[in-house]
């Protein structure tokens, strides 16, 4: 139901490619199949744009391509990105990218592990505290004060936070996190997630759904270019309503389709910096504030021609400034051409009234929830759960949801009407378990390859400390994955550089897929869809 049946046309096209001996070997410190899942969800986006080409143009049959090298660079994008060989975890970085951790949520050690995975007062039991974007709320919470300027060492703000943490069990814990409205949850097993009230009614969800807000609005024909277009998006245009990673990731996709992608953002809401050089590839990127009068007259003008809303926040939160999606539906049906709603949050299951479903979360969140970092710890030799390194659950759900946003469009195309597309990381995060760990010989070859050091980690290290060691580890075992043919580099007039970045994994005949500008920070264009730059050599690097 959720898959229109031509995208299924082109599977027996799809190829998947090396370049080396990497490209089919398990890269990860990790035992779930992260590389082999996205690989598919890549594919199946390859069979998704070839259908849509085939509307546009001569149908015909096209070879689809994925590079599994290029996949595994793109679960780590935001490690491997960088401006002027400055990455992520270099510290002059900061110094290139305009600051928008407004409440120093990132910048500042202590507050950063607010978000952390912490040991509850009862021995064995795990509770992942969130502070977000702000950290103060969280942190006075569990009775600490917001700031501790002479708290600077990595292992000593682990144990300040963690001996706070120790003072409650995790139900109190829940019942602080209600009342102080943060985004945390109790870590749980896969098993013991799927007996909860929201894991059951999770169980009942496909990967994603598709399903019409109206059907009051005729099929929408793409615009005709004259020699056809050269990418199967080209001429729509994408509102994204994101902000950090997996939503993002949604617009990013679109963008590399040939979509023009306008990320609106609110200079008043803070941001993680560095994830901005990677995800806004390929877009626009502007400020309003939709409280603001002026502002939303503007954001409604651009809503007028809109095609496809992707929204990454808490679900209800822009229905609560006033565009319930239902409602933009009544609208395009009376501007003759329905919309595309793709929603992306944390926890799912809002088409069903799922008890957790109004929860604010995170890629953490959802990895703890549900159960993957109790098998990250596991696979680590420890009784206790570890957050998975990098952001590979954020990338996976944009992978996710691209192919939602492009059945909505197939959808609207064929058969007229608006469509609301729904996923979440805790869906991704449902699916990838239930394809299993990895076989025991496979995960005993990992650990005996893996650094050492990355075993040493235990289940308070930071994300980011789980990331680097588990990088510099695969950057000394599978060089391939750095190399010019998995990366490309422009100069992006807004950072005043060259940021280099993993290519993308897919390529389809007889269309191109890449982006025809270099990425940006948040709030940098104006609020428009008129003169928007384009460098259609990008799409040959």
């Amino acid at each position: 139901m959720e898959l229109p049946k031509a995208f299924l046309e082109s599977v027996e096209q799809v190829m998947f490619l090396k370049y080396s001996r990497t490209g089919d070997t398990v890269c990860f410190p990790c035992p779930l199949r992260e590389q082999e899942t996205v690989a598919a969800l890549k594919a199946l986006e390859g069979c998704a744009a070839a259908a849509i080409a085939d509307i546009r143009g001569t149908a015909r049959e096209r070879a689809i391509s994925v590079t599994l090298e290029r996949v595994t660079s793109f679960l780590m994008s935001t490690y491997i990105t960088n401006i002027d060989g400055l990455d992520k975890c270099n510290p002059k970085s900061k110094e290139r990218i305009p600051d928008t951790d407004l409440n120093q949520a990132q910048s500042n050690l202590y507050r950063r592990l607010s978000a952390g995975l912490y040991e509850t007062r009862d021995h064995g039991e795990y509770y992942h505290i969130h502070g977000s974007l702000e950290a103060t709320t969280t942190l006075s919470m569990i009775g600490l004060p917001a700031f501790l300027p002479n708290l600077t060492n990595y292992h000593d703000c682990i144990d300040t936070i963690e001996g706070a943490v120790r003072q409650f069990s995790g139900a109190e814990l829940e019942e602080l996190n209600r009342e102080y409205r943060q985004a945390g949850v109790p870590v749980l097993t896969n098993e013991k997630y799927k007996k909860t009230a929201h894991g059951q009614t999770m169980a009942s969800l496909p990967l994603f759904t598709v399903q019409p807000l109206n059907m009051d609005a005729p099929p929408v024909p793409f615009e005709q270019f004259t020699n056809g277009p050269s990418q199967c998006l080209q001429g729509l245009r994408v509102i994204e309503l994101c902000r950090v990673i997996a939503g993002p990731t949604i617009g990013r996709s679109l963008a590399a389709h040939g979509a023009s992608v306008l990320k609106i953002t609110s200079s008043q809401l803070p941001d993680v910096p560095f994830f901005q050089l990677d995800v806004n590839t390929g877009k626009h990127t502007a400020s309003l504030n939709l409280k603001n009068a002026d502002d939303v007259e503007v954001f409604e003008s651009l809503l007028a021609t809109a095609d496809v809303i992707v929204d990454g926040y808490r679900p209800g939160v822009i229905a609560s400034l006033g565009y319930r999606p239902k409602d933009l539906a009544a609208k395009a049906a009376q501007r003759g051409r329905g919309i595309v709603y793709v929603s992306e949050d944390c926890f799912g299951g809002s088409e069903k009234g799922a008890e957790w479903a109004g929860r604010p979360g995170w890629q953490q969140i959802a990895d703890c929830v549900t159960g993957v970092a109790w098998e990250q710890g596991r696979f680590m030799g420890l009784n206790e759960p570890v957050v998975p390194p990098f952001p590979m659950s954020d990338y996976g759900t944009g992978c996710v949801g691209t192919i939602a946003a492009l059945s909505g469009i197939y959808r609207r195309a064929t058969e007229g009407g608006s469509w609301i597309c729904r996923t979440s990381l805790s869906q991704y995060d449902i699916f990838l378990l239930s394809l299993g760990t990895y076989p025991v010989d496979v995960q005993d070859q990992l650990r005996r390859e893996h650094d050492p050091r990355f075993f040493e980690l235990r289940h308070h290290d930071s994300v980011d400390e789980v990331s680097q060691r588990a990088l510099a580890s695969i950057r000394y075992l599978h060089p391939t994955l750095f190399e010019d043919d998995i990366l490309q580099g422009a100069y992006s007039e807004a950072f005043s550089g060259v940021v280099t970045w993993p290519k993308e994994p897919l390529e389809v005949e007889g269309i191109k897929i890449g982006h025809v500008r270099p990425t940006r920070p948040n709030g940098y264009d104006k609020p428009s869809w008129e003169d928007w730059e384009s460098d259609e050599t990008l799409l040959d690097a």
